[in-house]
């Protein structure tokens, strides 16, 4: 009878053991709900960022992550039941962000993503998280450049997939000769080279790159508004679930402070001066 009774115990954990093989773990792309679910153990949450915007998102030669948007994403994704070592950041260049999300690459995007209709097609969003200007950076001794217009004849440089450029070349300055490159990182080289005459995205961005220490004293912000642009987190079409929940985070990280500190640890620096946490529209 004892043996019987072994037996049976036996062949309850080898039949637990292969349907826990069967419904295999969550760490498979960007896996999960989202969500705390009570007693379920979640191996990892994958979300996209920026790995070339300094003070936003930035991948730092020893591997690290630093910015205000790995910030606003720790802090959701703590919210969603994930800790820091459980957060698989991927880079989300700007043309490639609806297809991260539409793929299942990654569960969400922060990454200095704006609002518009376009990519709501595609998309949702939650947010918006941060209100952001858009600006020009230009060369330090450069006294030429101090209006959108000023422009025509000139080259302009942006990402490729950046609103910012088209907002430019369609609105302000029909006659800018435009490059659109892969990353901010480029144009900045090209602007230091005197092979561009002005980068355009947001102020947020710009103020980053121009607080570098190997930057200081190199480049400056016009000090324009050419556009509003509120960055929101992306995530997949329809997911109401999803969508409720990092806008409840949100709201959580601006009323306990933790989004005021996030703003002043990255971009306190530069001196850039935020705009106060935007109203969440996302959702609602």
């Amino acid at each position: 009878m004892k043996l019987s009774k072994v037996g049976a115990a036996a062949a309850v954990a080898v039949a637990l053991a292969l349907t826990a093989t069967a419904c295999g773990g969550s760490s498979d792309k960007a896996s999960g709900d989202g969500g705390s679910t009570a007693g379920a153990k979640k191996d990892k949450i994958v979300i996209g960022i920026k790995f070339d915007q300094p003070g936003v998102g930035l991948k730092t030669p020893d591997g690290k992550f630093t910015g205000f948007d790995v910030d606003v994403a720790t802090y959701v994704a703590k919210e969603l039941g994930y800790e820091p070592n459980q957060i698989e950041f991927k880079q989300a260049v700007s043309a490639e962000r609806e297809n991260l999300i539409s793929n299942g690459d990654v569960k969400l995007v922060v990454a200095s993503y704006s609002i518009n209709d376009k990519r709501k097609a595609k998309v949702d969003f939650a947010g918006p998280y941060f209100l952001a200007h858009q600006d020009l950076l230009v060369r330090a001794d450069d006294t030429s450049i101090t209006k959108a217009e000023d422009l025509n004849k000139k080259k302009l440089c942006s990402v490729t997939g950046s609103t910012s450029a088209q907002n430019v070349k369609t609105k302000l300055a029909p006659e800018a000769d435009l490059l659109e490159l892969g990353g901010y990182s480029e144009c900045l080289t090209g602007l230091e080279n005197k092979k561009v005459d002005a980068l355009t995205t947001d102020n947020s961005i710009l103020a980053g790159y121009a607080a570098q220490d190997k930057n200081k004293g190199k480049f400056k912000l016009v000090g324009l508004s050419l556009s509003n642009e509120n960055y929101g987190i992306g995530l997949k079409k329809g997911d109401k679930d999803l969508q409720t929940k990092v806008n409840a985070a949100i709201k959580k990280m601006q009323a306990d402070g933790a989004w005021e500190a996030a703003v002043k640890a990255n971009f306190g620096p530069s001196g850039y001066k935020n705009e106060p946490a935007p109203q969440i529209t996302e959702g609602s």
